[in-house]
């Protein structure tokens, strides 16, 4: 069963943009030795709105190809066209992801019974197991617990990322979903609260630069030791405030150039992270050991 932390990888770019496919293997190399239990490309994190369809599936088929069976990869398959995520989601399957994540329908704004109808065509079109993404923060459409309740029925889809942070929210969905139902944290600060209520992991920013500490929070809240859980989660928090000080991807791509793990590029219509905050998400980054 699927579980622990799975990143939310970024795409690394060429300071022009140009998507930097050597610098992907060897951030994919770098999780696996690291004990990340997942890769989940091309999501937000991942700019999968500033790439094209062909990038986006060139991502996906990359990872796959990168990851060589040593990790399971979850791609980002959704769309605000049904039809678009539909042709994403075959595509993964075909290229060999393991999951697709599929968010909910972005500005169009659908009913709770279009959700539905919208997901359950995706899930019925493809053989590859679906995780719901639920962000109302970005999507303004927010994915009801009752709606969940019934797509967790239909063939293929197997779980969701809820990304609300609300407790009582996950709480009352773990109480009411059938046991294998897989339930993802889509937010750093609420992950180990997640976990701890019986979550199966996070899908998270704070992974792609503290992979190993995210691991080991994840393993500690599952088996258990919430106290060690609740130590390495102290040692992250400023990480999980600070990687959010401008919209995601901004700061973890600064971050992770700061590291030297990739290069400064990043796609409009996102801009470069703003220099009055470098000093703060540094002081974050060396709290959890990540640079000196």
């Amino acid at each position: 069963m699927l579980s622990g932390s799975l990143v939310a990888i970024v795409t690394p770019m060429l300071p022009d943009g140009a998507l930097d496919l050597p610098r992907l293997k060897a951030l994919i190399d770098w999780h696996v030795a690291e004990g990340t239990d997942g890769i989940v490309i091309v999501g937000t994190t991942g700019e999968s709105p500033t790439v094209d369809v062909e990038e986006h599936c060139k991502l996906i088929e990359s990872a796959v190809r990168f990851a060589a069976g040593r990790i399971p990869v979850i791609a980002g398959t959704g769309g605000n066209a049904t039809r678009e995520a539909i042709a994403l989601s075959q595509f993964a399957s075909k290229a060999g992801a393991a999951y697709s994540l599929s968010v909910v329908p972005y500005y169009n704004k659908p009913t709770q019974e279009g959700l539905y109808r919208h997901f359950k065509a995706i899930a019925e079109a493809s053989d590859i197991p679906v995780i719901l993404y639920n962000v109302p923060s970005r999507t303004v459409a927010d994915l009801a617990n009752d709606t969940v309740i019934r797509l967790s029925q239909v063939k293929n889809i197997v779980g969701i990322k809820e990304a609300t942070s609300g407790v009582d929210r996950v709480t009352d969905l773990m109480r009411r979903a059938r046991k294998d139902f897989l339930v993802f944290s889509g937010d750093d600060a609420t992950a180990l609260s997640y976990l701890l209520l019986g979550g199966h992991g996070v899908i998270s920013v704070t992974a792609n630069v503290a992979p190993r500490l995210m691991h080991e929070m994840c393993v500690a809240a599952r088996s258990g030791n919430a106290a060690k859980a609740i130590d390495i989660n102290n040692r992250l928090f400023g990480l999980h405030k600070n990687l959010f000080l401008e919209p995601n991807p901004i700061p973890v791509k600064w971050a992770l150039n700061r590291m030297g793990r990739i290069a400064e590029g990043i796609r409009l219509p996102l801009t470069p992270f703003t220099p009055a905050h470098h000093e703060t998400l540094a002081a974050s980054l060396r709290e959890a050991g990540c640079i000196e």
